[in-house]
């Protein structure tokens, strides 16, 4: 029996619990919370018993009877848990379980199974509590302490995809508490992102939105943003895939994670026919480095969907026209005179046209382009006529007779610095899909076309059978890659002036001049998203067992994540070779460029300063002004830095500095 005093300072923890100062003495208060109520998946059939009543097999209760011969083993293959309703809300301080034991293969089948929290009972705002990322030894119980601030009524176990569920016992400890949102667990180092659908309902369409619930857990598990949501299948060819592909429309506008876009709109790239799960992010970088004017924010995360584990995807922005995305000036329906009508405007040149509302054919080459904005549901007919009827001028002058001049022919309407980065981001990485899909957008009283975002590398850095290996290839890849009909045209007229490809050379030559574009910075992006995405990948593969299968255009397999990795690598490291002898690259004197040449610039968890030919200062400041570093450097470094905006100065004895700002996402 317990003493007076016993039972004050257990309400006193109870008390500091609740307003969240117990985190340090969560040992000394957690008990085993009894299995008053035992909730979960419906037992349709009892098929492990000549489909009788069974009191011994199947049944949730088992799971908490503190006997590990018996089992929970559910009629469905997948979806389906079991759990408590704790009364009221609990801290969760550790949970043990224990496997299946009759067959071979009971410990395998609790592998990638998750425990989630929630405050109501439809677990339709639950978190992840723990993920099973090892089969636990059989016949005894695991344990796993739970490190996390929240606390909540509902707990539950929800087996991997199709195993049944298949668990013999639970145990759930803590104490009573509302908690905090100061820390989560997370599945690995990158962000969580965890999504449940009301009444657990698929993902089936592209069309059709299904609303639910949305978590999004980030920095380390200490920020947490949870919104109403709308989500629906995406993609082409992707989302035919087994790991799907997902757009999300959340019930606010959010800076997500601190993204630069305050938007709805985002999506959630699968990946799977990249074993790398990193083309995508690599080619923004690369985009980033070329100063295209905007390029999608991309992070990898882990996912989790109605309580099961998905894998590794890509959050990125939706592309679309949005200040921090796609900035050209909004239209309304009646903006049908000029001014106005002249835009702005979205377009992608789409081999997929035909699928889309808003769309056309080229005069000329017969080119499908869809119409992204003004959206379908907003465009007005004298839009419409306005957008094809310009396009049609941009592809008539690039054909036309006098298609050089520089005033009147094809630069009259296409912007060619924005066409030439475009070019190199999609020729350096090797994307056979780049003339497949081209963005371009216009502004408001003015004629000419600009050249991105750059979008969809799930087949480049030598990921596609059709064109492997690129290297021994003497043409460029947009030559024999994938094209929308007739735009490679557009690219071969170009290439027939010399202007373009002399400006081309220069653009090139500039970068690698400046240290953007070497073997070296190139293959330490890729490291450093390796490094970053590797905990991730582990469970990614388990989930999806492909890495020794070739999938989709796969041209070969490597055997290992770090085979798929090394690949990209060596097929940079040669394309870098490929593209200076295909340009007549020739280094400049590096002793010729000036502090204003210094290249500063983001990557992942790193800030780069290159191209430094003499000693400078550099300061390195948070957006209040705070310096967080102030040294002197000799030579091209780069120096860790976690996830935020950062100014960075640099600056010399004879009074030259230069400042830029740098996102780390």
């Amino acid at each position: 029996m317990k003493t007076h005093y016993q039972k004050f300072f257990k309400g006193v923890l109870i008390l500091l619990s609740i307003w969240g100062y117990a985190g340090s003495i969560n040992a000394q208060t957690s008990e085993k919370l009894p299995a008053v109520t035992i909730i979960g998946t419906a037992l349709s059939v009892d098929y492990s018993n000549n489909n009788s009543p069974s009191t011994t097999v199947n049944t949730k209760s088992n799971v908490f009877d503190g006997n590990l011969s018996t089992y929970f083993a559910s009629y469905d293959r997948s979806g389906t848990w079991v759990g408590l309703d704790l009364g009221e809300k609990h801290i969760i301080t550790k949970i043990a379980y224990a496997p299946r034991n009759d067959f071979d293969g009971g410990s395998q089948r609790l592998v990638l199974g998750v425990f989630e929290g929630a405050s109501n009972p439809d677990f339709s705002d639950a978190v992840p509590l723990l993920m099973i990322t090892e089969a636990p030894q059989p016949n005894m119980l695991t344990e796993q302490n739970i490190n996390c601030s929240k606390g909540f009524r509902y707990v539950r176990y929800v087996g991997p995809n199709d195993v049944r569920c298949n668990i013999a016992e639970i145990e759930f400890y803590g104490y009573p508490g509302a908690g905090d949102n100061s820390y989560f667990p997370q599945l690995t180092n990158l962000p969580v992102i965890t999504i449940h659908t009301v009444n657990a309902q698929d993902i089936t369409s592209k069309e059709v939105y299904v609303p639910g619930f949305v978590s999004f857990i980030y920095n380390d598990g200490k920020s947490i943003y949870s919104d109403n949501l709308d989500i629906r299948g995406r993609g082409n060819a992707s989302w035919d895939f087994p790991k799907k592909p997902y757009r999300m429309k959340l019930n606010s506008k959010v800076n997500l994670m601190g993204f630069p876009a305050r938007e709805k709109n985002w999506t959630l790239i699968n990946n799977y026919g990249d074993k790398t799960l990193m083309r995508n992010l690599l080619a923004f970088d690369l985009s980033r480095r070329l100063d295209m004017a905007y390029t999608s924010v991309g992070i990898p995360v882990d996912v989790v969907l109605n309580g099961e584990y998905k894998g590794t995807y890509q959050l990125c922005d939706q592309i679309e026209v949005a200040p921090g995305r796609v900035e050209v000036q909004t239209m309304n329906a009646g903006d049908i005179a000029l001014p106005n009508l002249s835009g702005g405007y979205f377009l992608e040149v789409d081999a997929y046209a035909y699928s889309e509302i808003s769309w056309f054919e080229s005069a000329g080459r017969r080119t499908p382009v869809t119409i992204k904005y003004p959206k379908d549901d907003e465009i007005v007919t004298p839009q419409y006529n306005y957008i094809r009827d310009h396009y049609n001028k941009m592809e008539s002058a690039v054909f036309a007779a006098n298609y050089k001049d520089p005033v009147n022919g094809y630069r009259k309407y296409m912007d060619m610095e924005s066409f030439i980065r475009h070019f190199l981001v999609g020729e350096i990485s090797g994307n056979t899909d780049t003339y497949w899909s081209v963005y371009m957008y216009k502004n408001r009283n003015d004629d000419i076309f600009k050249f991105g975002p750059v979008w969809d590398f799930d087949l480049a850095y030598e990921n596609d059978s059709r064109t492997y290996p690129i290297n021994n290839h003497s043409q460029w890849v947009y030559e024999y890659g994938s094209s929308a009909n007739g735009f490679r045209d557009v690219v071969n007229r170009l290439f027939s002036d010399e202007d373009f490809v002399s400006r081309l050379k220069e653009i090139y030559s500039d970068y690698r001049d400046r240290g953007i574009l070497t073997k070296e910075a190139l293959l330490q992006v890729v490291d450093n998203y390796a490094a970053e995405i590797n905990q991730s990948q582990q469970l990614n593969f388990m989930r999806w067992n492909i890495l020794n299968t070739i999938v989709h255009m796969n041209p070969r397999t490597y055997g290992s994540y770090e085979g798929e990795v090394n690949n990209v690598k060596n097929y940079i490291s040669n394309r870098i070779d490929w593209m200076d002898r295909k340009l007549n690259y020739s280094p400049t004197n590096i002793s010729e460029i000036a502090i204003a040449d210094i290249v500063i610039y983001a990557q992942a968890n790193a800030i780069c300063i290159h191209h430094v030919v003499e000693p400078v200062n550099i300061t390195i400041a948070d957006l209040t002004g705070k310096i967080l570093l102030s040294k002197s450097i000799t030579d091209n470094i780069s120096i860790p830095a976690s996830k935020g905006m950062y100014i960075i100065t640099v600056f010399d004895t004879k009074g030259n500095e230069k400042t830029v700002k740098c996102l780390i996402v």
